[in-house]
């Protein structure tokens, strides 16, 4: 009687799941989605599904932004080193993200992947967005109290920018501006890497705190700029 062989499948590496990102830019390929790859590995090991990744996502991102607003003014005065804010800024809002790239990978590896955990994670993604720019905007304001209110709702409203367009770029419709892939224009595209602009953001309020002004302009200038640029793009094409 011939005995039935059990086939044992392979269990997926860190580089299995990093193989399947969704990039986001030079940075967040080179960085945030080989940290998402392990983070990804890890819960794997745990059994853990996509979701619970995307909520810790959540909750680790929301608690870095609510701490920076709260010490925004103590660090204006004086009262809180501004490197420890801003270390906790760059530790916390980079694992957050690498979780954020985390969900997506174990979702496609394992099969795990839905249009309820799909919507899940878009929401989140908003949610931690709009408290990062809170963070971003108290620390201006409270730096420089004669911060316009209207740039300051210019620059929320402008970077969402990035994940709207992040968003359609993931559907049947997606278009691309710039196609080219060489190194120089990876490089140009850093102002818009998710990973990269909340690196440069933590070092700021961790070394140069009362640039983050500065910041929030360059910012605006940036995003409005790319929306108007997308929105003339869009249009020619639909209208040939």
């Amino acid at each position: 009687m011939q005995s039935a062989t059990t086939v044992v499948e392979p269990r997926p590496t860190v580089a299995d799941f990093h193989r399947v990102n969704r990039g986001g830019g030079l940075f967040s390929e080179s960085v945030s989605q080989w940290i998402g790859a392990v983070f990804a590995l890890v819960a794997q090991r745990l059994g853990l599904r996509p979701t619970a990744l995307t909520i810790t996502n959540l909750v680790l991102g929301l608690a870095t932004s609510v701490t920076v607003v709260a010490l925004a003014g103590r660090v204006a005065a004086g009262d809180v080193p501004a490197w420890v804010v801003g270390l906790a800024a760059l530790v916390g809002w980079q694992v957050a993200y690498a979780l954020d790239c985390a969900d997506g990978q174990l979702a496609r590896v394992t099969g795990q992947g839905s249009a309820a955990g799909a919507r899940v994670d878009v929401l989140c993604d908003v949610a931690a967005q709009i408290a990062l720019v809170a963070a971003l905007g108290a620390t201006a304001v409270a730096q420089r109290p004669g911060t316009p209110s209207w740039l300051v709702a210019v620059f929320a409203g402008t970077w969402m920018v990035n994940l709207v367009t992040s968003v359609m770029q993931s559907g049947p419709n997606a278009a691309s501006m710039v196609t080219s892939t060489s190194l120089p224009v990876r490089l140009v595209k850093l102002v818009r890497d998710y990973g990269a602009v909340i690196f440069v953001a933590a070092l700021v309020l961790m070394l140069a705190p009362a640039l983050t002004f500065w910041v929030v302009v360059a910012f605006t200038v940036v995003n409005g700029g790319f929306l108007l640029a997308s929105i003339a793009f869009s249009a020619r094409a639909s209208l040939r």
